[in-house]
């Protein structure tokens, strides 16, 4: 236990922390580590499955008490479920159900971090199989992202082949017994000493064989098929996360399960707009004279406009904070909040008569209007200079 790292410090929360904020760090987390951004990186891969551990024992109240109290001891012997490298879907709060139709009775929304693929287990290659999963990628807008949408998509699958309706048998017939391996699906092969099992070439370890295929499907009984869903992508989701359709992938081989659709999503780069988890940060230009004499005026908003109010001798790079302005937080009705920073306009071009007023009202000051902020810099600066 000596080698594992403290959960809190590998969650960057302190021991206080509320459900809430362990949740939104081991999110921001996730996304980061994630080993699709990360691809070839074990460094990240170790670290995903480091913050999973973590947060499957600290989001558990009895498991977090125990660890509280024991510490990694309190897993030494397997007891909790902890200290096994397991997993934990980093969206399992936030899931949303599909639209549309496809089979499978819908799906949920998941953060595209490993699960469903393969559907887990080894199947026999005499039985039904499962179908391949399918990755979908899609790009919406930030606009999209923060308050939701549907979108029709259209992709290829292995469907059922609708002239033998699966079965891989032109006449229907039923299958026969392979002659070469006598049902077994193995051969044994002699090479000097030794004797070597592997599947029959003849049935591919099935054991059966179609004496008459059916031509569309060459006996396999599926054949492509363009497929149309209609997705519902919730309010609030992040770049990189993925939809999870059940039951929307592949038909599995002979009558097996299909798989999975996976919806992977990306969020279009705004032009005004930065997105920092639920937030939204702008920079907006803010004339000289509204700085300095204070005033109001109008921001952007994903939602349209909005009122600030600008006090006097406002500085370049101040920010500003509109509640409730950003992105609707996921699965919940708050909203992220805006943040507004200042860069103040200088004109570029005078006129004459402008000028002279501008020197006039420097004069004023002294030298300038800023001369006794640039006096006290230089004093401080004056030690890096003897």
């Amino acid at each position: 236990m000596a080698d594992k790292r403290d959960y809190y410090e590998v969650l960057g929360v302190p021991r206080d922390v509320s459900a809430e904020d362990m949740k939104k760090a081991y999110r921001k987390l996730a996304v980061k580590h994630h080993p699709d951004k990360n691809p070839g990186d074990k460094t990240a891969e170790d670290k995903f499955k480091e913050i999973g551990e973590a947060y499957d024992i600290l989001s558990d109240d009895q498991k977090r008490a125990a660890y509280d109290r024991y510490g990694h001891g309190a897993f030494a012997n397997g007891g909790g479920g902890g200290g096994g490298g397991g997993f934990h879907d980093p969206f399992d709060i936030f899931r949303e159900v599909f639209g549309g139709s496809g089979g499978g009775g819908g799906g949920v929304f998941e953060s595209f971090f490993g699960g469903g693929g393969g559907g887990g287990g080894r199947q026999r290659r005499d039985g039904p199989q499962r179908g391949s999963d399918l990755r979908y990628g899609m790009e919406i807008t930030l606009e999209e992202a923060a308050r939701g949408t549907e979108r029709e998509i259209e992709y290829d699958r292995q469907a059922v082949c609708k002239t033998c309706t699966g079965s891989g048998s032109a006449s229907g017939a039923s299958k026969k017994t392979c002659r070469t391996c006598g049902g077994a699906g193995q051969v044994i092969s002699s090479r000097g000493f030794f004797q070597i099992q592997q599947n029959c070439p003849d049935c591919q370890g099935s054991g059966e064989v179609i004496s008459d295929p059916c031509k569309p499907c060459s006996g396999s009984g599926r054949t492509k098929e363009r497929t149309k869903l209609r997705v519902k992508i919730p309010a609030g989701i992040e770049d990189g996360s993925r939809l999870r359709s059940g039951s929307n992938g592949d038909y599995g081989a002979k009558g097996g399960p299909a798989g999975d659709l996976y919806i992977v999503v990306q969020v279009k780069t705004h032009e005004l707009f930065e997105r920092e988890g639920d937030d939204l940060h702008c920079q907006m230009p803010l004339s000289f004279s509204t700085a300095t004499l204070g005033g109001e005026t109008t921001v952007p908003t994903l939602e349209g406009k909005a009122n600030l109010k600008v006090p006097a001798g406002t500085q370049n790079g101040t920010t500003f904070r509109l509640r409730g302005k950003g992105i609707k937080i996921l699965g919940e009705e708050r909203h992220g909040d805006l943040y507004v920073h200042v860069q103040i306009a200088v004109p570029t071009q005078l006129s004459a008569e402008q000028r002279t007023h501008l020197e006039a009202f420097a004069k004023s000051f002294g030298e300038t209007p800023s001369s006794s902020m640039e006096e006290s810099f230089f004093e401080k600066a004056k030690k890096f200079f003897k």
